[in-house]
């Protein structure tokens, strides 16, 4: 039997003063982390003043399993409520393949909507 090392996730929020919440995520996104991402962005959120954006930048992202797609689909939603812009950066390889499997790519990542979208290796704007 295989053991896989954990990637616990480190989650780091560094807020501009243009009105744009960035969040950073390294490691796995799956059960044991998702809740933490989900909270994050909630506070994020739920600030006096919501940010006009909120980046989640995928870069360092590992795994991302049904819960974290969960998390990611939960943030959409606090975030539309909130009246704020949900981006998603730098998106690995393996989370595009997740998002087109699970039919939740356009949703997340629809230019036309709330969830505008950097593509995996675009420069930032």
């Amino acid at each position: 039997m295989t053991a896989f090392p954990d990637r616990t996730l480190d989650i780091e929020v560094t807020t501009g003063d243009s009105g744009v919440v960035c969040v950073r995520i390294e490691g796995d996104l799956d059960w044991d982390s998702a809740d933490d991402l989900t909270e994050a962005a909630r506070v994020c959120l739920h600030a006096d003043r919501p940010p006009r954006l909120l980046v989640l930048d995928c870069r360092g992202l590992g795994l991302c399993d049904s819960a974290g797609l969960s998390a990611l689909l939960m943030i959409h939603r606090i975030a539309t409520a909130a009246g704020t812009r949900l981006r998603l950066d730098h998106r690995p390889a393996a989370l595009e393949r997740l998002l087109a499997l699970t039919g939740t790519l356009g949703h997340l990542t629809g230019a036309g909507g709330t969830a505008a979208a950097q593509a995996p290796g675009e420069p930032e704007a």
